[in-house]
Order: C-alpha cells, then sequence, then structure tokens
C-alpha cells in the first residue's frame, strides 16, 4: 500500500474512484481514530463550527464529494498549524 504523502496526491489529481481504504488511511494519519457510525467512519476535526468529516465505504470506493471534503479539512488543519508557528 502507498504511503500517505502519495495517496494524498493521488487525492489531489483526481478524487474519482478512490479506493475506500486508501481515504480512511489518510484521514486516521491527520484526523487520528475514527467513530464507527453504521457505515461511516466519522472523525472529529479540532475547529469549532461543523467540527468532523465522515467517509463512507461505497463497494470499496469513497464517495468523490467525501474526497473533497477531506482535502478541505486538510487544508484547513494545514492552515490552523501554519498560523500558529
Amino acid at each position: 500500500m502507498a504511503g500517505v504523502d502519495a495517496i494524498l496526491a493521488e487525492l489531489r489529481r483526481n478524487p474519482i474512484g478512490v479506493r475506500f481504504a486508501d481515504l480512511a488511511k489518510v484521514c486516521d494519519h491527520f484526523f487520528g481514530a475514527a467513530r464507527q457510525v453504521g457505515s461511516h467512519r466519522v472523525y472529529k476535526m479540532p475547529w469549532p463550527g461543523d467540527p468532523r468529516v465522515n467517509i463512507q465505504n461505497d463497494k470499496g470506493r469513497a464517495k468523490a464529494y467525501q474526497v473533497r471534503q477531506v482535502l478541505r479539512a486538510i487544508e484547513k488543519l494545514e492552515e490552523t498549524r501554519d498560523s500558529r508557528k
């Protein structure tokens, strides 16, 4: 299985047809452990508002809109980290 950086680069190039396991690996790396709710994995975010990202296994694939949500959350997380420096 590819490393997190390689998977993240691929997600940014093409958010369609992403393996669910790859998206879950990226989410686990950036957001920590998920809470399993039915077929959804829910990740808590460190900011107020809508502080969660959820992904769903759709026959082994991740839904494209959820991949885009994860990418936005990672960008926000990185911006938050950069502003603290």
